[in-house]
């Protein structure tokens, strides 16, 4: 057998940044079975939930708490749209902004949704604390690297 060529900090395994990245894979092929009867992808899904929680948003509103930019969010709001789940209008008030509103059958579908985060919390095989402290921890995470960039 050969001897690693790194020290054990450089080692993949060792490594915070894979084990979210892993994660977050893990995470996005979970969904994946629970989405399909919605005709969601997962960053579709992210993007129902907050027009769920506040309707007519703009592009910028939807972008900012998921992290993605226009140009990332443009084709997937596009998708929505040609599903029925949205609609896309340009802001009275300034032609700029294109507003983001929920159509009857993207309201609807939050009904066949509202099982998916119990279906995910079963697979955690974690206890629900844990998970609300694992939760926060990400999250001051990702707000440490985001304030340092």
């Amino acid at each position: 057998m050969t001897e690693p060529l790194t020290p054990p900090h450089m080692r993949l395994d060792n490594q915070i940044c894979f084990a979210i990245h892993s994660a977050a894979h893990a995470f996005a092929q979970a969904y994946k079975p629970l989405l399909e009867p919605l005709g969601l992808t997962y960053p579709q899904y992210l993007v129902m939930l907050l027009l769920w929680e506040k309707d007519d948003r703009s592009v910028s509103e939807l972008g900012a708490p998921l992290f993605l930019d226009s140009g990332t969010l443009t084709p997937l709001l596009k998708r929505l749209q040609t599903q029925g789940l949205i609609d896309r209008n340009r802001d009275a008030k300034d032609e700029r902004v294109m507003r983001i509103t929920l159509t009857e059958a993207g309201k609807a579908l939050t009904a066949k949704a509202t099982e998916i985060p119990a279906a995910m919390f079963c697979l955690f095989n974690m206890e629900g604390e844990n998970l609300v402290q694992m939760r926060d921890q990400v999250k001051a995470l990702g707000q440490a690297l985001r304030q340092t960039a």
